[in-house]
């Protein structure tokens, strides 16, 4: 029966790019026009060809947050977002007293619009070149695995240099494919984003963490945001004398929304997906990966929590840390969930077979090369086994402030260097960046709580075996190991660094490579000693990179092939770049005699509040649900208010507050989360089971407009009024 499950899961998997697939594939706007027949038979009435203008309608109006994705609304840079996207900016501007989160807010006029933090930047995509020739042409066939990956470092920094022609602009190389593929990536950047509007959080976030990741939902999980530039137009840090941007494109929206069996298409900037990993990595994930992370997600968060309710300003400061665990938490126990249930780990087996048979009954000296390699590749997966445990305890006693006083020397160290023998993250480009999350930490950081979570990463750094550790570390220890000890030496080390405060931590950020040498502050001269091992341990891990980038590409380049050889269209790993995604608005059937329809209505709100967190709906809610009163946003088809609502949509991390589009390239809803089932197809794809949620438009309007009176966003937006 396990062979019979197992079989029938393969055909499933591989089966499912062989039809029209409009539920799987998150693809390059470049992709599309191949997919031309099947967004026409799904209901797509855009000319398929307009999708890969990045300057045009719709695409032009889509943009990045880095870490989430948004749209402009408005011709006078109003973007909107899901509210948990915008949480950061919300808790920004709170306080114990006067806390955003729980009570939302609105801007009244632009004037009254709050700044959404130093590093809160919205990202519009302008163009996209393919530089796999640059990439490959530095890379000589006798390199080193070190020399290799310094050599594709060096051209993707050349290539940024040469890209990044003003300050406007941010550009970075994406690898495709697994580096079988590179591609230039050119983005404006905005640097002032300011806080519009926000729902309060017992509706943004309505069903917390309970129903996240489940169907059926009622979250109004939307929020706005503004971007603001000089007043010549040039990208500019937050000041009162900046203006709203004027992009050239924004989304017309459709206040009448879908309905079921409606085409339904998502853009965004997705984050990552592991579909091409091999089974050895899956069972990686499953085994060791992610329930290691359960418990030191579960770990951290209880000294997070514990000091929340003794201190309120803390519990404020670490609202998004908390916000991001929990959700981090509810994946890890899906991913598990779902993977053992799919039999991940042998579906992935049976596909290799597959690759494998076809490269060998296809022999040539060129497949005989690629079988070698991906041995090679294998054995390299194996390998890297053996530091797993290192490397994250190693990172947890290194994190937080003694991890901000190892950037502060290493990036005194590199101020030294030419700009393009910087390392990533640590060039010129990169300063306002670091400097953004010292001065943010005075919001989003305690000391006390860094102290304790400090204790907790040299709790389990310490169980190490010798020759995992490091030779600096220890002697800083002095044999401490208890937690009594070891609180003993990490209190000492607070006490004796300016750290804890934004003009110590700016003070730092400022230094060269001689004040560095030359402090006495305990934790600068704790990253100091530490930086020998950390460099060393660094060009280790490069060297292996190296070896990657030469059998990962390898991989792919077999799967590609055997791919093009049965007709089977395939679509790059999602790496936060830009991607379209299609289908329609369907339920599905989680498991035997259980049907779930496609939307959510107001009513289920009644039907699930209790006043008590997460289901406590405003009152005023409450009461306009039971009269009624939907002010004409009703779905004309049932009659009742939607407020949720899914398609079969591939998405995933990355993607909350991509623009929902109806198949004019007209907002009707914003992607906010997936289902419960649909968790672990970051590594295995299922049609049957996997869906996007949605927050519905006509949820969002009447909230805005019976709820919140944000009357003036709705003008702006050409929202047509109503009573």
């Amino acid at each position: 029966m396990r062979r019979l499950l197992i079989a029938a899961a393969l055909t499933a998997s591989l089966g499912m790019t062989q039809a029209a697939r409009a539920d799987e594939g998150m693809w390059q706007p470049s992709q599309l026009p191949k997919l031309a027949k099947t967004l026409k038979a799904e209901g797509l009435k855009l000319d398929p060809k307009t999708l890969t203008d990045l300057t045009a309608y719709p695409m032009g109006a889509v943009v990045s947050l880095g870490f989430c994705t948004g749209s402009f609304v408005s011709p006078q840079g109003l973007i909107v977002t899901n509210h948990h996207c915008g949480y950061g900016a919300l808790q920004y501007n709170s306080t114990d007293k006067k806390n955003l989160i729980e009570d939302g807010f609105l801007a009244g006029t632009k004037a009254a619009e709050l700044p959404g933090g130093p590093n809160l930047h919205i990202y519009v995509t302008e163009s996209i070149r393919d530089v796999t020739g640059d990439i490959k042409a530095a890379i000589q066939p006798d390199m080193t695995p070190l020399d290799r990956y310094n050599a594709i470092d060096t051209a993707e920094k050349t290539l940024v240099k040469q890209c990044e022609t003003s300050e406007d602009f941010r550009c970075d190389v994406y690898s495709f494919y697994g580096g079988y593929r590179y591609q230039l990536i050119k983005q404006r950047e905005i640097k002032d984003v300011r806080l519009v509007y926000a729902p309060p959080e017992s509706i943004g976030k309505y069903g917390g963490d309970v129903d996240n990741w489940m169907w059926p939902r009622h979250t109004g999980d939307f929020s706005y945001l503004r971007a603001y530039v000089a007043p010549d137009g040039r990208s500019a840090a937050y000041s009162k004398d900046n203006v709203p941007y004027m992009p050239k494109h924004w989304l017309k929206v459709n206040p009448k929304g879908l309905e079921a069996g409606d085409f339904a298409m998502v853009v965004g900037y997705p984050g990552r997906t592991n579909r091409y990993r091999l089974a050895e990595e899956v069972a990686d994930a499953i085994d060791w990966r992610y329930p290691t992370l359960q418990k030191v997600y579960g770990d951290l968060l209880g000294i997070i929590e514990k000091a929340g309710k003794a201190d309120p300003k803390v519990a404020v400061k670490y609202a998004g840390r908390v916000a991001s665990i929990n959700n981090g938490l509810k994946n890890f126990e899906g991913q598990l969930a779902g993977l053992t249930k799919a039999h991940a780990v042998e579906v992935k087996r049976a596909r290799e077979a597959g690759l494998m048979q076809w490269l060998n009954a296809h022999p040539s000296a060129e497949n005989r090369a690629l079988t070698a390699d991906i041995a090679k590749l294998r054995t390299l997966i194996a390998a890297q086994r053996a530091n797993r445990e290192r490397n994250l305890d190693t990172s947890l006693a290194t994190r937080g402030l003694l991890g901000t006083a190892i950037q502060l020397v290493r990036l005194a160290d590199e101020r030294g260097k030419p700009d393009l023998e910087r390392e990533q993250g640590l060039q010129k480009r990169d300063e306002p960046r670091i400097k953004g999350r010292l001065e943010q930490m005075a919001r989003r950081m305690d000391p006390g709580v860094d102290r304790q979570m400090l204790v907790y990463g040299l709790q389990r750094y310490v169980k190490l075996p010798a020759d995992q550790r490091m030779k600096a570390l220890d002697a800083w220890l002095d044999g401490a190991r208890d937690p009594a000890a070891l609180e003993k030496k990490a209190a000492a080390l607070y006490a004796g660094t300016s750290l804890t405060t934004t003009k110590g931590r700016l003070k730092w950020f400022g230094a060269d490579a001689k004040q560095i040498a030359a402090s006495d502050d305990a934790m600068i001269a704790l990253a100091r000693a530490l930086m020998p091992e950390l460099k060393q341990r660094e060009q280790e891990e490069k060297a292996i990179g190296g070896q990657f980038q030469t059998l990962r590409p390898r991989y792919m380049e077999a799967m590609l092939a055997w791919n093009r050889a049965e007709g089977r269209p395939i679509y790059p790993d999602a790496n936060s770049s830009l991607r379209v995604t299609f289908g329609t608005v369907r339920g599905y059937s989680p498991r035997d005699a259980v049907e779930y329809l496609p939307f959510t209505t107001a009513e289920g709100i009644l039907q699930k509040d209790t006043g008590k967190k997460p289901f406590n709906a405003p009152k005023a809610e409450l009461e306009a649900i039971r009269a009624k009163a939907y002010d004409g946003y009703a779905s004309k088809r049932t009659g009742s208010l939607p407020v949720d609502f899914l398609t079969n949509v591939d998405t995933t991390g990355g993607n909350s507050g991509s623009p929902t589009l109806d198949a004019n390239g007209e907002l009707v809803g914003l992607l906010f989360d997936g289902n419960w089932e649909s968790v672990s197809s970051d590594w295995l794809f299922n049609p049957k089971l996997t869906r996007s949620i949605h927050v519905d438009v006509r949820y969002m309007l009447w909230v805005m407009h019976h709820l919140d009176h944000a009357d003036n966003l709705l003008k702006e937006m050409g929202v047509p009024a109503r009573r």
